[in-house]
């Protein structure tokens, strides 16, 4: 699969790096050269001596070694490879990539490379959910580089959630779509998935029955068509990709955000399931009720349209693809909302309790467009992906 690849692997300080050990072996097994390079603190969980003789390689760690800078090594190693993995990603690291610094070799690394750079962040559950840190995952998404994971699970500080590093085998797979061809190949897409959450009060929220499934495939069959894909998600229920930068956002008005911070691209498709409102004031304790009977009066207030805004935006894609889950009268409302909101296609889909499509493993859709509308028949979410992706390569190309 990776046979004659060149992989320039830098692996930070944490715990995770011990993974690196079998992502190496797996690169191998594939048919990759591997050149490793380790951060001073990697050096604290894994040793050189282990890394060299599992990558068969030398083993690079310092900035200045005289040896390498007299032919300007660092930047030799940053051209030469065909892709950059940073496994584990640290937040640190993923801090310093995000502003451009360059104070060790593996930072000097990043910022001197032409090639493709796939992070595969490793960090507490609350580093992980920093206000800092996503800043950070939206700026290196914006600057074009792609993320694997993490996952969610136990960790070694013993907490629990987000910040595990992506498994071995799913960063392989990751290498091995980035690095693919395709009609896609070298275009940018954005592709938004799952509901928002919009709060209440600390506990409570309102949201809606999306599972994020027709999102996720859409980014697997742009990613599988050589694509590199941005995707800004809501709390889904079904996890996210292997082989695309993830952005993961909880209320409308972070989407925006990320998706105006994502921007340029190619094409956007949008297919998350956006609340339309949120609640105007939301309550900074737990809403109690106190035996009156009276229940609480909630003001709501408009959220921004984020398939609007992006379709009418300075920043266009050349394609923007909209979602219109309707109830009754599906043609009639989604061909007035392809209008009204400026957007190239619209994707349109009864989700009538009776179909069972929100929330379920199949789809029916018609795709409109201004030349008409064109039915498909009632398929798996992952084929909607296939076809709709191909469509989508075919208009860019």
């Amino acid at each position: 699969m990776l046979t004659d690849k060149r992989i320039l692997l830098i692996i930070g300080g944490g715990i995770a790096a011990y993974k690196s050990l079998e992502l190496i072996r797996l690169l191998i097994k594939a048919g990759a050269q591997v050149v490793p390079v380790l951060t001073r603190a990697a050096g604290e969980f894994v040793t050189p001596l282990t890394v060299g003789a599992l990558a068969n390689s030398k083993v690079y760690r310092d900035l200045f070694d005289l040896g390498d800078e007299a032919e300007m090594g660092h930047i030799q190693l940053s051209r030469a490879a065909d892709m950059v993995v940073v496994a584990p990603a640290t937040a640190d690291l993923m801090a310093r990539m995000a502003q451009g610094q360059a104070d060790d070799l593996a930072s000097t690394l990043l910022l001197a490379t032409d090639k493709r750079v796939l992070l595969a962040p490793a960090m507490n559950v609350r580093m992980w959910h920093h206000p800092a840190t996503q800043r950070n995952v939206v700026q290196l998404a914006a600057d074009g580089i792609l993320c694997v994971g993490p996952n969610e699970g136990d960790m070694a500080c013993s907490e629990f959630g987000l910040g595990r590093m992506a498994e071995p085998a799913e960063i392989i797979a990751a290498i091995g779509a980035a690095l693919a061809g395709g009609p896609l190949a070298g275009r940018h897409v954005l592709v938004t998935s799952g509901p928002t959450h919009e709060p209440i009060d600390p506990v409570r929220y309102i949201a809606n029955r999306s599972s994020g499934a027709q999102g996720t495939a859409l980014a697997v069959a742009l990613r599988d068509l050589g694509a590199q894909v941005t995707f800004v998600t809501g709390p889904a229920a079904v996890p996210p990709p292997a082989g695309v930068t993830v952005v993961r956002v909880e209320t409308a008005a972070q989407m925006l955000v990320a998706v105006q911070g994502a921007l340029p691209a190619d094409a956007a498709v949008m297919a998350a399931a956006v609340a339309d409102w949120r609640v105007a004031t939301v309550c900074d304790h737990k809403m109690k009720k106190d035996g009156s009977g009276q229940a609480p009066v909630l003001e709501f207030a408009e959220n921004s349209d984020i398939l609007e805004t992006i379709s009418k935006g300075s920043m266009r894609p050349a394609l923007v693809v909209g979602f219109a889950a309707e109830t009754d009268d599906v043609l009639a409302h989604a061909t007035a909302k392809r209008l009204r909101k400026g957007c190239d296609w619209i994707v349109a889909n009864d989700v009538s309790p009776a179909t069972g499509i929100m929330g379920g493993a199949e789809n029916a859709v018609t795709l409109i467009t201004a030349t008409g509308a064109e039915t498909w028949p009632r398929m798996a979410k992952d084929e909607v992906a296939r076809r709709l992706a191909v469509l989508i390569a075919e208009a860019l190309t």
